[in-house]
Formats: structure tokens, C-alpha cells, sequence
């Protein structure tokens, strides 16, 4: 049975009146599907130019519904999710019914869905800056107020991710890209794999990336929208000293050490970091789930909308703990999503030359 339900019969009827009949458009009727971007156990993603406007380039996830085959919800829970923040998600080529929720501008876009007798296909926003630790490491220079920056467009996003009932569950830096190469360029929230609604019944299911996941997960209790704001407490903690708040090779130590919410702030690469941005931390890495700020709460907090983040330039001491850190981590993720539009930054920067040899 199609994901997208009632396309065989259809299919079988315009075969019937003809070839000249009106037939559902495939993904190759639109697009050129150009180098491939990276694999995952699931899916595999390409750089696709559209054919009706030559030069315009996304990306593509192509996932074989055969590996899938047990998994579909996920999947349909997934593109559920990045459909209500899109602003017209057509659906195998054909208008949908009815329009969708405005798409927020740091949430990587769903465009179009098709689907054949083997795969389904999700056309997205191609975003082409990198991750965003490698972009902190190439500075040179970096304050608190840059951090700051960074960490009150995710809240934004999220903010109006929990307005509309969803709830990421995999927040964590690899999962935060940049939109261009573009010094300015905006921060972009993306993999929705692990995303749920929550009128979709109690949430209960351990998951996430160790590291950032909120106590309540692994205490499996019902959880809800605090659990990304304990994520954003993580990302904000990495991000003014470049190491985790949690760290041990063994898991259950880990997991112990999340669970009581142990953390500190080491001397000496906290030392020259605010009280302000130390308590904004504390407010989100709080284990009691109904004293955790919201993201509403936190994106009022001094060290977001005042003044309260410091100017000083940490670019060293932090650049020298990401790579320190990070580099390692990061290679390890090579299928994940993150990681594959990693590389569309180069791919896009030679998409004119691209354009000419499809």
C-alpha cells in the first residue's frame, strides 16, 4: 500500500485511457538527480537540480522502502512533521487540498514528496553552510554574544516547533546548520527522524543522542517538550567552552551522571564566562522537569534578550576544545543526515558548473 495512499488505482486508470492521459509526475519528470550527497541504513541523499527552473538545486532523500519495510511509521510520523512547517507541500507532483502551517526560517523546508513502487522521495531545502561547530572553529573571532545569537534562533524555532505540538527529540549540534556559507548566514534546525506530535499519544520511547538527552528519557518517564530545552541547555553549554557538560566512555556512567544532572563549570574555561550565561545554563539543565525554563521563559532571560552576554573574544580556548572534542564524534555520525549536508557546501558552490553537465 503507498504512504501516500490512493495512487495505484489511478496510476492503473490513466494507463487504461492512453498515453496521452493525465499521469501522476514521477520525481525524474521534475528533477535531476545529480551526485550523491551521502547514505544512511535507510536512504541515500542527492543533489537534485529542478528542471523547470535550470541552476535551482536541493536535496533529495531517497529512501528504499524495502529496508524500510517495518519502519513506515517512522517515516510518515517524519514527513507529518516537516508537512506542518512547510507552506505548501505538494504531494507527488499534485496541490495538497489544503494549505499547511507557515514554515518557520530556521527550520529546513519540506518541499515536495513522490513516491514509486520501491521509493519514496523527499525534496528538500538545500542548506549549504556546514555544521555548526566547524564554522565556530574557522572563526577568528568568537564571543558569548555570538553564542547567544546562536542559541536564541534555535529557541525561536523550537519555541514555535512546541506552539504546533511537536517536540524534536533529537536536539544536538549536529543537527544545527548553517543556511549559507554567508558570514551572517542564519542557523537551520534539521532531522525531523526522531520528531513526534504530541497528540499522538503519551511519549515514553528512550531516544536521542546520549549526551543531550534529558534525565526524564532515560528515567523513562512520560516526557514532553522540556526534554529539547535540556538539549539547548547542552548545546549552550558546549558552545562558551567547547566540551559536554556529561562525559564517560561507559554509558552508565553517563546516564548516572545526566540523571543526577551533575555538571560544573571547570576552571579555567569558565572563568572568563558571565554569571549570566552560567545561570541561563542552570535554568535549562535542570533535572526537575516543572522548574525547567521553557523556551518562551529562556529566550527572556538576560543573557538572550538583554545585554547580560559578554564581548570577549573565547575563540581559542573554545576552537581548541571542539576539535579536541568533536572531531572524532562527528566522523563517527558519517550517515547522519547532518553530516550529509555537510557536504552539499561544496556541492553547491560548484552547482553552476553542475548545472551544465547533468
Amino acid at each position: 500500500m503507498p504512504l501516500f495512499g490512493g495512487k495505484k488505482d489511478s496510476a492503473k486508470k490513466s494507463r487504461k485511457e492512453g498515453k496521452d492521459a493525465d499521469k501522476t509526475p514521477s520525481v525524474e519528470d521534475k528533477y535531476i538527480l545529480k551526485e550523491m550527497l551521502g547514505t544512511g541504513a535507510f536512504s541515500e541523499v542527492r543533489l537534485a537540480e529542478s528542471k523547470d527552473h535550470p541552476g535551482q538545486m536541493f536535496a533529495v532523500k531517497i529512501i528504499d522502502k524495502k529496508a524500510l519495510k517495518g519502519k513506515e511509521d517512522s517515516l510518515e510520523n517524519e514527513i507529518k512533521v516537516l508537512r506542518r512547517f512547510s507552506e505548501s507541500v505538494k504531494q507527488s507532483g499534485e496541490s495538497l487540498e489544503e494549505p499547511y502551517r507557515l514554515t518557520h526560517p530556521n527550520i529546513v523546508q519540506l518541499l515536495e514528496t513522490f513516491e514509486d513502487k520501491h521509493k519514496v522521495y523527499l525534496i528538500m531545502e538545500l542548506v549549504t553552510g556546514g555544521e555548526l561547530f566547524d564554522r565556530i572553529v574557522e572563526k577568528g573571532s568568537y564571543t558569548e554574544k555570538d553564542a547567544s545569537d546562536l542559541i536564541r534562533q534555535v529557541l525561536e524555532a523550537v519555541d514555535y516547533m512546541h506552539e504546533q505540538g511537536v517536540v524534536h527529540r533529537d536536539l544536538k549540534p549536529e543537527n544545527l546548520l548553517y543556511y549559507s556559507p554567508d558570514e551572517d548566514s542564519k542557523i537551520m534546525i534539521s532531522d525531523f527522524g526522531l520528531s513526534k506530535m504530541e497528540d499522538s499519544g503519551i511519549m515514553a520511547t528512550a531516544c536521542g543522542t546520549p549526551g543531550y538527552v534529558a534525565p526524564e528519557v532515560l528515567a523513562q518517564k512520560p516526557y514532553g517538550k522540556a526534554v529539547d530545552v535540556w538539549s539547548i541547555g547542552v548545546i549552550s553549554y558546549i558552545l562558551l567552552c567547547g566540551y559536554p557538560p556529561f562525559y564517560d566512555e561507559n554509558d552508565a556512567n553517563l546516564f548516572a551522571q545526566i540523571l543526577k544532572g551533575e555538571f560544573e563549570f571547570d576552571s579555567p574555561y569558565w572563568d572568563d564566562i558571565s554569571d549570566s550565561a552560567k545561570d541561563f545554563i542552570r535554568q535549562l539543565m535542570c533535572v526537575d522537569v516543572d522548574k525547567r525554563f521553557t523556551c518562551r521563559q529562556a529566550l527572556a532571560h538576560p543573557w538572550i534578550s538583554g545585554n547580560a552576554a559578554s564581548n570577549k573574544n573565547i575563540h581559542g580556548t573554545v576552537s581548541e576544545q571542539l576539535k579536541k572534542n568533536f572531531a572524532k564524534s562527528r566522523w563517527k555520525q558519517a550517515y547522519h543526515a547532518a553530516t550529509v549536508i555537510h557536504q552539499m557546501r561544496r556541492m553547491a558552490l560548484n552547482s553552476g558548473a553542475a548545472a551544465s553537465n547533468p
